[in-house]
C-alpha cells in the first residue's frame, strides 16, 4: 500500500489517494481464485479443476479482480488514514479508479476532525443559583408517603364522597342498551367526576347490595355522536363500599415507611435528600451556563456528517424507549404522520450543540494538556458495567480505552472549567425552583445501549359512560 497523495478540501474533507500494486496484489487475486474455483464450471474439466489460465481466458483476466480489490482495499484504508494521521470522524466515500494485472488505486473522500478554536476557557462568568428548602416541600414530601401507604377498606355504612363504591351498571337510552354502558366489579371514587355529570352524586348514600337508577343526561360535546343529549339510565348494583384510610403522621408511621424511630428525624432527613438534590441540580445549572459560554468563546466549522452521526445515535436511543413501550418507529411515524426526514430534522439542532460542546471540551483537554490517570479510566469502566449490568470485561469489549479516556478527559476539563470561572450566587426566587434539566455532560460519550424492560401489558376495560 502507497499513499500517492493527500488533498485537504473544503468543509474538513480529505481526499486519500492510494495505491496497491505488486505481490500484495497478486497474492489477493491468487487468494480469489482458490476461493471461487469450487463453483466454477469450465467445458473439458471436471467442476473446480480448472486451471486458473483456463478460467481467465474463458471469463477475461479481470474475473478475480473484484474479488481481489474487495478483500484488500479496507486495510489500506485503515493504514492510509493511520499514514497520514487523519482523525476520520464519518465513513468514508471509496471510489476504485484504476485496476489492472498489476494492481489498483482508489481514492477515498474522508470527514476529519475539524479545526476548533478556544480564545478562553478560564474566567468564564456564570451565575449559579442557590436553592433553598421550604417546609412546604418537607409537607408534599410527607403526603406523598402518606398516599404510598395508604389503604382502601371495606366499610358497612352508607357511602360519602370520597369513598369508592364497587359497582355493576348496566345503562340504556329508551330501553335499549347501548355499546360500552355496561360494567362489573368496577371501581369508582365518588367525587372524582370520571363518569357523566350526575352519575355519581346518585350514589352518594347507599350501602353494599343495594340497587340504584341513575337517571342522568349525556353532554351534548360527549364523544359518542349517538348518546350526545340523550337522557339514559343506569341500573347500579353495589357490591361493596370502601373507604380509603390515610395513616396518621406520628412516631409510628416514621418507624413504618422508614429507618427512623420519630417523624421528627423522618422530617430532617427528607429536608436533607430535598437540599442534596436541589444542590445537584444547582451544580448541574452552572456546568450547563459555563458550557454555554464556552461556546461562545468557541469558533469551528461542524462538517454536516458529524452531526448526521450524532442524529443517529439520538434516533437509536429514541427507537430504544419506543421498543420499552412495545412500539417501533414506522408505528410512531404513522401515528404522529411525520416522515423519515421531517423525524430527523427534530433532532439536529440538539445534535449540532451536542457535536459543538464535545468539540470544544477536547480542545479544552487539549490547551490545558488534560491528564488521565489509569484508576480514573477504571472507574469509569466499573461505573459503566454497575449502570448496565455487565461484567466490566464485556464493557471494555465494546468501548475503546481510547474513548473512555477521552470521555475522562472531558468529565476533568468540565471541571477545571468550573474551578477556574468566576461565578456568582443568588438564591431562587419563589418562581423559579430546581428541575429536573441534565447538565451538559461531556457530549458525544459512547456508552453501550441498555436494553429497557418492556412496559407492562394492561387488559382493556370496558368503556365506562364517562366523559
Amino acid at each position: 500500500m502507497q499513499v500517492k497523495e493527500v488533498k485537504k478540501l473544503e468543509n474538513s474533507l480529505v481526499e486519500l489517494t492510494i495505491e496497491v500494486k505488486g505481490e500484495e496484489f497478486k497474492n489477493a487475486v491468487d487468494a480469489a481464485f482458490k476461493k471461487n474455483i469450487a463453483k466454477i464450471t469450465v467445458p473439458g474439466f471436471r467442476k473446480g479443476k480448472a486451471p486458473r489460465k483456463v478460467v481467465e481466458r474463458m471469463y477475461g483476466e479481470g474475473v478475480f479482480f473484484e474479488d481481489a480489490v474487495n478483500a484488500l482495499y479496507p486495510d489500506a484504508y485503515d493504514a492510509a488514514v493511520k499514514e497520514a494521521d487523519l482523525k476520520v470522524v464519518a465513513r468514508p466515500e471509496i471510489e476504485i479508479t484504476e485496476v489492472d494485472a498489476e494492481g489498483f488505486s482508489f481514492k477515498a473522500v474522508v470527514t476529519v476532525k475539524p479545526e476548533v478554536t478556544v480564545k478562553e476557557y478560564k474566567g468564564l462568568k456564570a451565575t449559579k443559583t442557590v436553592y433553598t428548602v421550604t417546609e412546604s416541600e418537607v409537607k408534599a414530601e410527607l403526603e406523598r408517603l402518606q398516599k404510598q401507604n395508604e389503604r382502601t377498606i371495606v366499610v358497612e355504612r352508607e357511602s360519602k364522597d370520597g369513598d369508592t363504591v364497587n359497582i355493576n351498571f348496566d345503562g340504556s337510552v329508551d330501553g335499549v342498551h347501548f355499546d360500552g354502558g355496561k360494567g362489573e366489579n368496577y371501581d369508582l371514587v365518588l367525587g372524582s367526576n370520571s363518569f357523566i355529570p350526575g352519575f355519581e352524586p346518585q350514589l352518594v348514600g347507599k350501602k353494599a347490595g343495594e340497587d340504584v337508577k341513575v337517571e342522568v343526561t349525556f353532554p351534548e360535546e360527549y364523544h359518542a355522536e349517538e348518546l350526545k343529549g340523550k337522557a339514559a339510565i343506569f341500573d347500579c348494583h353495589i357490591n361493596e363500599v370502601k373507604e380509603t384510610e390515610v395513616p396518621e403522621l406520628d412516631d409510628e408511621f416514621a418507624k413504618d415507611v422508614s429507618e427512623f424511630d420519630t417523624l421528627a428525624e423522618l422530617k430532617k432527613d427528607i429536608k436533607k435528600k430535598i437540599k442534596e438534590r436541589k444542590d445537584a441540580q444547582s451544580a448541574n445549572e452552572l456546568d450547563n451556563a459555563l458550557i454555554d459560554a464556552l461556546l461562545e468563546q468557541t469558533e469551528v466549522a461542524i462538517p454536516d456528517a458529524m452531526v448526521q452521526s450524532a442524529v443517529d445515535n439520538k434516533v437509536a436511543e429514541f427507537e430504544q424507549r419506543l421498543a420499552g413501550s412495545g412500539l417501533n418507529m414506522q408505528m410512531y411515524l404513522q401515528y404522529t404522520g411525520m416522515d423519515e426526514a421531517a423525524f430527523r430534522k427534530g433532532f439536529e439542532e440538539d445534535a449540532e450543540k451536542q457535536t459543538k460542546v464535545r468539540l470544544a471540551l477536547e480542545k479544552v483537554v487539549e490547551l490545558a494538556g488534560v491528564v488521565v490517570a489509569e484508576e480514573d479510566i477504571e472507574k469509569e469502566y466499573s461505573d459503566i458495567a454497575a449502570a448496565y449490568g455487565m461484567p466490566v470485561d464485556q464493557v471494555k469489549m465494546y468501548l475503546p480505552k481510547e474513548d473512555i479516556t477521552m470521555d475522562c478527559a472531558v468529565s476533568k476539563a468540565v471541571e477545571l472549567i468550573r474551578n477556574n470561572a468566576e461565578v456568582t450566587e443568588e438564591k431562587a426566587t419563589a418562581k423559579k425552583t430546581a428541575t429536573k434539566k441534565p447538565a451538559a455532560k461531556s457530549e458525544g460519550e459512547k456508552k453501550p445501549a441498555a436494553k429497557k424492560p418492556a412496559a407492562k401489558k394492561t387488559t382493556a376495560k370496558k368503556e365506562e359512560p364517562k366523559e
